[in-house]
């Protein structure tokens, strides 16, 4: 039988930093969760703690040249960016024992420019970690459990035997190319929301920063920049016409001005939980633009104000996702 809502959200709060055992061969990745996202922490041989943003819904792998050089890493030129600040390739660090990250799979460097161009191509938007932002290409090709009531980010090794699809594992959607290869490595998830099942981009770098007016609303004691989940305004305006009780909050995020909605419960892999709030985007942010990094147009992206109450297990090679509740 399906939990209730409610059970489901205690459960949640009441396991909150237990942690499972490690299975054989796995790694616990050196990570500071902050309000349902995941900002790597690792140590370089020097002592220097890096703190890099990490997004399953972003694209490029960097880390500030000011951080490399910290660590006495050598920076090869690549080419001039738009401002006139050098772009770079570099190695990462040398690690501490059991302190670091690896590398993306199949890359021997990572992008790396001033902490000026870092800020220029988040919009000014104060992502909460200063040293860099890790995205899908980090997490593509491996086998990773974002378990966060626990929090705790887990890389399983290579050879985990792939879940059999059904009861609580669903596909996860990636663009292919014209030879059935996977393209952009954007999963794509599907989530039940009031009856409808909706195709949303896996987005655990999901996030927003609120505004006064907003925080008063929803008086839930929490920081202003959290992790979001996104929703395109037709979508949000059907929920309203069918739900005027369900809570929405205009102009409530501070650089935007864009509203937000929370539903009561969302339901993926067959598992209920909730409430949730929605940021609300323009249908051509993800009808248009994201959709062509998916498999089929998308409504929205999943984030932290969702996935927090669930132990994802997300198997980019077997293109499936696990779901656990507490």
């Amino acid at each position: 039988m399906r939990r209730s809502v409610a059970t489901l959200a205690l459960l949640a709060a009441a396991s909150a930093g237990a942690q499972r055992p490690l299975p054989s061969g796995a790694t616990r990745i050196p990570v500071r969760y902050d309000e349902g996202r995941w900002i790597l922490r690792p140590v370089t041989a020097d002592g220097d703690t890096l703190d890099l943003y990490t997004d399953s819904g972003g694209g490029v792998v960097f880390v500030t040249s000011e951080a490399l050089g910290r660590a006495h890493v050598p920076l090869t030129f690549t080419e001039r960016a738009p401002s006139g600040d050098s772009l770079y390739a570099a190695p990462l660090p040398a690690f501490r024992p059991g302190l670091g990250v690896p590398m993306p799979l199949g890359a021997g460097r990572v992008m790396s420019a001033p902490a000026s161009v870092w800020r220029a191509m988040t919009g000014g938007g104060g992502m909460p970690a200063r040293d860099g932002f890790f995205g899908n290409g980090w997490f593509a090709d491996r086998i990773w459990v974002f378990d966060y009531p626990a929090h705790t980010l887990t890389l399983l090794p290579p050879d985990t035997p792939p879940t059999p699809l059904g009861g609580h594992t669903v596909p996860l959607g990636f663009r292919a190319d014209s030879a059935g290869r996977r393209g952009p490595r954007f999963p794509r998830v599907q989530a039940v929301i009031d009856g409808d099942t909706l195709d949303l981009l896996f987005d655990t770098g999901a996030t927003t920063t609120l505004g006064d007016g907003a925080l008063a609303a929803i008086a839930d004691g929490r920081p202003a920049s959290r992790a979001a989940s996104f929703i395109t305004r037709a979508t949000a305006d059907r929920w309203r016409a069918r739900h005027p009780d369900w809570r929405y909050v205009p102009r409530a995020e501070s650089r935007t001005n864009a509203d937000m909605i929370e539903v009561p419960a969302v339901t993926v892999a067959g598992l209920t939980a909730g409430p949730v709030w929605f940021t609300v985007r323009a249908d051509k942010n993800f009808h248009e633009y994201m959709s062509q990094w998916m498999d089929r147009r998308i409504e929205g992206a999943l984030g932290g104000s969702a996935l927090r109450y669930y132990r994802v297990t997300v198997d980019y090679p077997n293109r499936r996702a696990t779901f656990e509740t507490p």
